[in-house]
C-alpha cells in the first residue's frame, strides 16, 4: 500500500482516537458537576421586598431585611426607617445561620433556651428567632433574616412571607410515594409523614387515644380525613386558657360555644386558620390524615 494513503489512514485513526478520548474526559467531567439552582440578586430583591410588604401591612414599627445566598454571603439588605441601628447586623447574622445551618434560627433558639449554651460560642452564629433558609424545590438556595420588628414572632413571619416568594417546587420536587406498611406504622404511633421544610404543606398521620387540648393555627389550615375511630369534635366558639406554645400555635383548655359533631370513618373536616377546635371526647383511638396548608 502507497505511503501516501498508510499517513492519511494513520491520521484519521489519530483524529477518531482523539476524539473519543475527549468524549470520555468530557463525560467524565459533567459526571462531576451537578446543576443546582441559585439565588439571583433579582430574587434577593424579591425576597426583601415581599418581607417589606408584609412588615408594612402589619404596621411593625421597623424592620431590617437581610439577604445571603446558600454560602451565607450577603446579598441584600434593606432597613426601615426608624429600624435600630443595630438591626442590620443581627439580621444579618439570623441570615448566614439559617443558610449555614440549613435550619430557622427558632431551632436554634429553642436549643440554648433549653441549656445547651455552649452553642453560643460558635463562630457566625446567632441563634436568635427571624432568621428562615430560602428554598427552591429540594434545594437551600440561601435564607433571609429579620430584626427590628415589634417582637421575635413577628420577626420570623416576615421572614417566612419573605422565603415564600421564592420557595415553591417550580416542578422540581420528586413524587413522593409512601408504602402501606410505612402508612401504617406512622398511624401506629402518630406522626409526620411529610415535613414543612420549605413547602406550604405538611401531611400528618395522626392518632389519638385520648381527648386533647384546645388548638388555634395561626396560619395553618387542617384538612382532616377520618380513617378509623370516633371522637367528638368541637370547632368555633370561644376558646378559654389561651397561651401561645410556639410561634404561631396557641393552646386553651375549653370552648365556649361553637358547633359540636361526631366525627367517625370516612368524615372529611376543612378547619380554616384561626378557628379554635378540640377533640373533646374519643371514645375509640382515631386515625386520621390531616394535610397542613399554610398561608
Amino acid at each position: 500500500m502507497p505511503p501516501l494513503v498508510l499517513q492519511r489512514r494513520a491520521a484519521r485513526h489519530t483524529a477518531l482516537v482523539t476524539a473519543l478520548v475527549t468524549i470520555v474526559f468530557a463525560q467524565a467531567a459533567e459526571a462531576q458537576l451537578v446543576s443546582r439552582p441559585g439565588l439571583t440578586l433579582a430574587g434577593a430583591r424579591q425576597v426583601i421586598d415581599a418581607a417589606i410588604s408584609l412588615a408594612r401591612k402589619n404596621n411593625a414599627p421597623g424592620a431590617v431585611v437581610a439577604v445571603v445566598d446558600e454560602g451565607g454571603n450577603l446579598m441584600a439588605v434593606e432597613r426601615l426607617d426608624g429600624t435600630f441601628a443595630a438591626g442590620a447586623n443581627i439580621s444579618i447574622g439570623k441570615a448566614r445561620t439559617a443558610a449555614l445551618f440549613r435550619k430557622p434560627t427558632k431551632f436554634f433558639e429553642d436549643v440554648v433556651n433549653k441549656g445547651r449554651t455552649a452553642m453560643t460560642a460558635l463562630v457566625d452564629f446567632t441563634p436568635l428567632q427571624g432568621g428562615v433558609p430560602i428554598v427552591s424545590g429540594e434545594t437551600i438556595v440561601g435564607a433571609v433574616g429579620v430584626s427590628g420588628a415589634s417582637s421575635a414572632q413577628q420577626d420570623e413571619e416576615i421572614a417566612m412571607a419573605g422565603a415564600a416568594a421564592i420557595g415553591g417546587t417550580n416542578g422540581t420536587e420528586p413524587v413522593r410515594f409512601f408504602d402501606r406498611a410505612s402508612v401504617d406504622a406512622a398511624f401506629a404511633k402518630g406522626s409526620v409523614l411529610l415535613d414543612g421544610d420549605g413547602r406550604n404543606y405538611m401531611v400528618h398521620a395522626s392518632r389519638r387515644d385520648k381527648a386533647g387540648m384546645v388548638e388555634v393555627h395561626d396560619l395553618d389550615t387542617d384538612i382532616i380525613y377520618v380513617q378509623g375511630g370516633s371522637a367528638t369534635f368541637v370547632t368555633g366558639g370561644t376558646a378559654q386558657g389561651l397561651s401561645r406554645t410556639e410561634p404561631f400555635e396557641q393552646r386553651g383548655n375549653s370552648i365556649d360555644g361553637g358547633q359540636t359533631r361526631q366525627l367517625a370513618r370516612g368524615d372529611v373536616v376543612i378547619v380554616p386558620s384561626g378557628v379554635p377546635h378540640w377533640f373533646r371526647e374519643v371514645p375509640s383511638a382515631l386515625v386520621y390524615y390531616v394535610v397542613k396548608v399554610r398561608r
